[in-house]
C-alpha cells in the first residue's frame, strides 16, 4: 500500500502541473498546452479500455489522482515528474492517459492537456449521461446499437459478468435494471446527488454505485455488450459487511431483502418518508393472529387457556415490500420408471395464503400462533418470493415443485379487503421479470427472464449469456423471485414523482 507521503507527492505532482514556465502569463499557457496537436491519438486501443473496475492504481493501489492508459488499459497514480504513470509512459512509450476523476486527457511525458471532440467517445463509456427525453424515450423503442467490438446488443439487455460466485445477486440486480421507475430514478443522477447523509456513513455507496451500474447497463455507446458488476459487488461487499461476497454463493432473496431496504435507508427513506423503493414495491396488508396453547398441556388447560383475552385473534396492519408464497410439500412419489415425480401448483393456489380465511400455524421458540392475511393496498410493482428452500441446523433443502401462472393479467382483487376492493382501481398485474434458481441448495445457479418494454420480447441471462426466450418456456422453470407490473397508465406517474425523497 503507497504511503500517505508518497499520495501527497502524487497530489502536488498534478497541482502543480499548470505552473510550469512562470515567466509566461497564466492564460498563455493554458491556451499553448491546450492547443498542442497531439500526434499519439491514432495510439489509442479501445478494445483493451474496460472502466467497470475499482479505480485504483495498478502499483500502488491509491484511489487517489488515478489516470487510465489508453494504450494499454492500465491505471497508474499521478501524472508528475516521480509519478507511476509518468513512468509508465517512458518505460513503454505509451502517451496518451485519462484522468478518471475530471475525465481530462493529457499527453506524458510532455504533459500537456488534449482537447480533442474524437475523444468523447471514451468519456461517455467512462462515464454516461442520459437526458430526460432519453430515459423518456427507454421503452418506446427497440432500436438494436453496435458495440465498439462488433457485437450489437440491446441497451439494458446485456450480460452481467459472474467474476467467481455472483450470479445470485447479478440476477437480482438485471431484475431491478428492468423496473422502469426505478432505472429511470438511478439513471438520472441529479435524483439524489443531494441527498444529505450523516458523517462517515457508508451505505450512500451503494446509491451510488447502483446509479452507476444503472447507466452502464443502458448506455447505448458501449464499447462492448456486457457490464462488469465490480465496483457495485464491492459496494455489496462493504456495505453489507460481507454477510454478501463475490467468492462465495448466496440466496437472491435474502440479497434482495437486504439490498431493498439498504436503498430504502441509505436514500433517506424511513417508516414514514418514502422513497422511490416504497414507492415502487410497498404495499400494505392486515395480519389476524391468534396464539394457540402449547401442545403438552391437558386438553382443560388449553381450553381454559383458549377463552382468555391472550388467546384471541389480534389484527394488525403491515406494510411489504415482497410477498412470500409457500409452496405444499412436495411428494416423493415415482412413476412407472422409477423417476422422481416433479409436482406442480397454480400460482392461485399458493397466492391463497393472502385471502384473509387460509391459516397457517407459525411456529416460534416459545409459542405457536394461527395466522391469516389479506391484502389492503397493492403497490405498482408486486415482488413473489417463492420459498423453495427450507433450513435447519445439518442441511438446506429444496422444493422442486413448478409454479404453473400466467405471463399476463393475473387478478389479485379477491385478495383484497373489501374496503380496498372498492378504493383499488387497478389490481390486474403482468410479469416483467422471473429469477430462476437451478440446480441443488448450495451448489445451484441462477438466471433470470426479463421482458423487454421496447420491443415486448423475452429474454434469458445467466451471467454474460444472453438470449430471447419464448413466453410460454418461461413458466417451466423453478421461479424463485418474480416482479410484476401493475395495469394502468398512473404507476409511472406515482412511483417517478420524486419530491421529498
Amino acid at each position: 500500500m503507497v504511503s500517505v507521503k508518497r499520495e501527497r507527492e502524487a497530489e502536488v505532482d498534478d497541482d502543480d502541473d499548470d505552473r510550469v514556465a512562470p515567466k509566461m502569463s497564466r492564460g498563455r499557457v493554458t491556451e499553448d498546452r491546450r492547443s498542442r496537436h497531439c500526434p499519439y491519438l491514432d495510439t489509442i486501443n479501445r478494445s483493451v479500455l474496460d472502466f467497470d473496475f475499482e479505480k485504483l492504481c495498478s502499483i500502488s493501489l491509491s484511489h487517489i489522482n488515478v489516470y487510465a492508459c489508453l494504450i494499454c488499459g492500465k491505471y497508474f497514480q499521478g501524472r508528475g515528474l516521480k509519478s507511476h504513470a509518468y513512468t509508465h509512459s517512458v518505460q513503454f512509450t505509451h502517451h496518451v492517459f485519462l484522468n478518471l476523476h475530471t475525465l481530462k486527457f493529457y499527453c506524458l511525458p510532455d504533459n500537456y492537456e488534449i482537447i480533442d471532440s474524437s475523444l468523447e467517445d471514451i468519456t461517455y463509456v467512462l462515464k454516461p449521461t442520459f437526458t430526460k427525453q432519453h430515459i423518456a424515450g427507454l421503452d418506446k423503442q427497440g432500436k438494436l446499437y453496435r458495440a465498439y467490438d462488433g457485437t450489437t446488443y440491446l441497451p439494458g439487455i446485456v450480460g452481467l459478468n459472474n467474476i467467481k460466485a455472483n450470479d445470485y445477486a447479478n440476477a437480482v440486480l438485471q431484475a431491478f435494471s428492468n423496473v422502469p421507475p426505478l432505472r429511470n430514478y438511478f439513471l438520472e443522477e441529479e435524483n439524489y446527488r443531494g441527498i444529505r447523509r450523516p458523517p462517515g456513513d457508508i451505505m450512500f455507496l451503494l446509491v451510488q454505485r447502483f446509479g452507476e451500474l444503472m447507466r452502464k447497463l443502458w448506455n447505448p455507446r458501449n464499447f462492448k455488450a456486457h457490464v462488469s458488476p465490480h465496483e457495485m459487488l464491492q459496494a455489496v461487499v462493504l456495505c453489507s459487511k460481507k454477510n454478501f461476497q463475490i467468492t462465495k454463493q448466496g440466496d437472491s432473496v435474502d440479497f434482495m431483502t437486504w439490498f431493498l431496504n439498504a436503498l430504502h435507508g441509505a436514500l433517506g427513506g424511513t417508516k414514514k418518508k418514502p422513497s422511490i423503493i416504497t414507492k415502487a414495491f410497498q404495499g400494505s396488508m392486515r395480519i389476524f393472529s391468534k396464539k394457540l396453547p402449547h401442545p403438552d398441556l391437558l386438553p382443560e388447560e388449553k381450553e381454559a387457556l383458549l377463552v382468555t383475552e391472550e388467546y384471541q385473534e389480534q389484527m394488525s396492519e403491515s406494510t411489504f415490500l415482497f410477498l412470500t408464497l409457500d409452496l405444499p410439500t412436495a411428494p416423493l412419489y415415482k412413476d412407472e420408471k422409477e423417476q422422481l415425480i416433479i409436482p406442480q401448483v397454480p400460482l392461485f393456489n399458493i397466492l391463497g395464503k393472502f385471502n384473509g380465511n387460509t391459516e397457517k400455524e407459525y411456529k416460534t421458540y416459545k409459542e405457536n400462533f394461527l395466522k391469516k392475511f389479506q391484502l389492503t393496498k397493492l403497490p405498482p410493482y408486486l415482488v413473489f418470493c417463492i420459498k423453495r428452500f427450507t433450513k435447519n441446523n445439518f442441511f438446506v433443502e429444496k422444493n422442486p415443485t413448478i409454479v404453473n401462472f400466467p405471463i399476463t393479467n393475473v387478478d389479485l382483487r379477491e385478495y383484497l379487503t373489501e374496503e380496498a376492493q372498492v378504493t383499488e382501481k387497478h389490481t390486474t398485474y403482468d410479469l416483467v421479470a422471473n429469477v430462476v434458481h437451478d440446480g441443488k441448495p448450495t451448489e445451484g445457479a441462477y438466471r433470470i427472464h426479463v421482458l423487454h418494454h421496447g420491443t415486448g420480447k423475452w429474454y434469458e441471462m445467466q451471467d454474460l449469456q444472453v438470449t430471447d426466450i419464448l413466453p410460454q418456456m418461461i413458466t417451466l422453470s423453478e421461479a424463485y423471485i418474480q416482479i410484476w407490473k401493475r395495469q394502468g397508465g398512473d404507476d409511472d406517474d406515482d412511483t417517478n414523482n420524486h419530491t421529498g425523497l
